[in-house]
């Protein structure tokens, strides 16, 4: 199945589903290596493919975890540029759970099992009354997590 993604003269729409898993306080998160920020863990939905069953997908794919939904956070379209292409993405939030008792208790930095160049990427808890010091993207998230209120529909221009 192919992404929803699609590339246009003027930029980019991109559909793209994330979770966010809390525990103690502490925010899963993920970071590209090569980047200076963090971003919420999920990916791009595929064609026919639900952004709930997209995030449950993205999981096991990276980092070999089995989750569920608990609950739904935000849709947020996102407005950005990123390597000289305009993007227009809507991302559709969700609250997410590990499935195992055991890996609800992880609190170390997760690495993605898929391998390849694109995939250097790392899992990172931060805090929730720190989030202000890192750099997020969106970084309208932050205020999403600091005001504990869901569900919401926002708009995010960089």
């Amino acid at each position: 199945m192919e992404d929803l993604t699609i590339d246009l003269k003027e930029g980019r729409l991109n559909c793209r589903a994330a979770g966010i898993i809390i525990h103690d306080g502490k925010v899963l998160f993920h970071k590209n290596t090569n980047d200076s920020y963090y971003a919420l863990i999920g990916g791009r939905v595929k064609i026919c493919e639900s952004s709930a069953d997209t995030i449950v997908r993205e999981l096991k794919e990276e980092i070999g975890k089995d989750v569920e939904i608990i609950g739904y956070i935000a849709t947020i379209e996102n407005f950005f540029e990123l390597k000289e292409k305009k993007y227009h993405e809507i991302m559709f939030v969700h609250l997410v759970e590990f499935c195992e008792e055991n890996d609800k208790k992880i609190t170390e930095i997760l690495h993605n099992i898929e391998g390849g160049k694109d995939k250097d990427v790392y899992y990172e808890w931060l805090q929730i009354d720190e989030i202000d010091n890192y750099d997020i993207r969106p970084g309208i998230i932050k205020d999403i997590l600091k005001k504990g209120i869901f569900p919401v529909h926002l708009i995010n221009k960089e």
